[in-house]
């Protein structure tokens, strides 16, 4: 028999904010962070990775807050937490003292997302297969007794989840093969960082159109000039048949952000993505209505399925991004997807953090093949950075991700970069707050 012997939790810092990659109008100089875990069996040979994802000071604490999650891991027979992954579930998220701090939200449950990560990871790993093939060896009925469903079945019952995907499972096979041939398609945010400047905005635009990409995202919300003349560069680059989306991460409140997409309906963008406060539902609802035709995206900062269930009630968004690092791991992405195919929502998953183009690859090509069975209105973001910090990193060709083979769902590091990247003992850290506190004391 093979147990659980260890779970370890890492503090992993990357500094990028010294590049500005990242930058936008709510976070102007994030470190992209992982809450990393790691889970050791008696088998040397069987590991288990995940994290959920920061953007830096904070780190530290959802580093805690996965290491109390994890504690009833340790010791358990691996049979018994892979063998039933809605019952680990369940169990690491019944601490009644945990959920107070949430429930379901914030740092409990980016906790929760890590740990489950990781235990998705070694289930995976341990049958030999990619995130996204484990996935599609659940029957119907398994998959929807896997995914959480409390507080939602009034929208969505476990029966016509089971007949959703029922009803896909004879023609899987043939979405396979499609996307073995095409990819996934996918977008670029790496142009569009708020702190580049016009020169770089322009170059990188030229580069993801030179690459295949029909989809290219910027950042907005600073300033409304510096916003008009930077989507009038991206569209002249672009051209008029790609497809440009604008982010304002959050920054605006309701009113403005009617007003300030106004400004910028010329440049006919695709999308405007977290134009408000990520909970406020009937905020998003009254923004589409007033900026159609151009769609209102949101989700990565979407904490729970309950949230997602508000949006699709009041007909608030055209495109959700849910995050692979904030809902609580598969368990309630799953569920998610299955609302949004119900209400006819895309999933166009956020991925513009440390490894979650990673994650998010596999969710997108389980959606297509098992759940919606369609690619329209549908494109899941790539960011071209960090990802040689991976022993699986996505490959991302002609503007599609590429189907990953490896098994697991990809979350693992090289030991040499969450060595050097660990805060704040490891290399690259400890040399940079050495020379901070010596700068200080002169």
């Amino acid at each position: 028999m093979t147990f659980i012997t260890n779970v370890r939790v890492t503090d992993v810092r990357f500094p990028t904010s010294l590049s500005a990659a990242g930058s936008d109008a709510m976070n102007k100089d994030g470190d992209y962070s992982a809450t990393y875990v790691t889970i050791e069996t008696s088998d040397p040979t069987l590991r288990g990775f995940g994290f959920t994802f920061t953007i830096g000071r904070g780190n530290d604490i959802c580093v805690s807050a996965a290491e109390l999650r994890a504690k009833p891991l340790l010791g358990r027979e691996l049979d018994d937490v892979t063998g039933d992954l809605g019952a680990t579930y369940r169990d690491l998220k019944s601490d009644s003292q945990l959920r107070w701090l949430g429930p379901d939200k914030g740092v409990e449950h980016l906790a929760l997302a890590a740990v489950m990560n990781a235990v998705w990871d070694l289930a995976a790993r341990r049958a030999g297969l990619p995130l996204w093939r484990f996935l599609l060896s659940f029957s119907p009925r398994e998959l929807v007794d896997l995914a959480d469903f409390q507080y939602v079945t009034d929208v969505l019952s476990k029966d016509e989840a089971v007949a959703l995907l029922e009803a896909q499972v004879s023609t899987r096979d043939a979405r396979i093969r499609e996307l073995d041939g095409t990819g996934y398609p996918c977008y670029t945010t790496s142009a569009g960082w708020l702190g580049y400047s016009d020169d770089k905005l322009r170059a990188l635009c030229q580069e993801a159109v030179d690459a295949g990409y029909k989809h290219v995202k910027l950042k907005v919300g600073a300033d409304l000039a510096d916003d008009v003349r930077r989507c009038r560069i991206a569209r002249e680059v672009l051209g008029d048949d790609a497809n440009l989306m604008i982010d304002a991460n959050q920054v605006w409140d309701v009113d403005q952000a009617i007003e300030w997409v106004g400004a910028l309906a010329e440049f006919r963008p695709l999308w405007i993505e977290e134009p408000t406060s990520p909970d406020d539902a009937v905020g998003h609802a009254t923004i589409r209505r007033s900026v159609a035709p151009i769609g209102v995206a949101t989700g990565e900062h979407g904490m729970n399925r309950v949230l997602f269930k508000q949006m699709f009630q009041l007909g608030a968004i055209d495109f959700c991004q849910l995050d692979a690092a904030r809902l609580a791991s598969i368990n309630e992405v799953v569920t998610v997807y299955l609302m949004a195919a119900k209400f006819g929502v895309p999933v166009c998953p956020h991925a513009g953090g440390v490894g979650l183009c990673e994650l998010v690859q596999h969710l997108s090509i389980f959606d297509y093949v098992a759940v919606s069975a369609s690619l329209d209105g549908r494109v899941t973001e790539f960011v071209d950075h960090l990802h040689e910090h991976f022993t699986a990193p996505c490959i991302v060709e002609d503007g599609a991700y590429v189907l990953p083979d490896a098994a697991g769902y990809s979350a693992e590091m090289f030991p040499e970069s969450v060595e050097e990247y660990a805060y704040p003992d490891g290399a690259y850290w400890s040399l940079r707050l050495e020379q901070a506190e010596a700068e200080a004391v002169a």
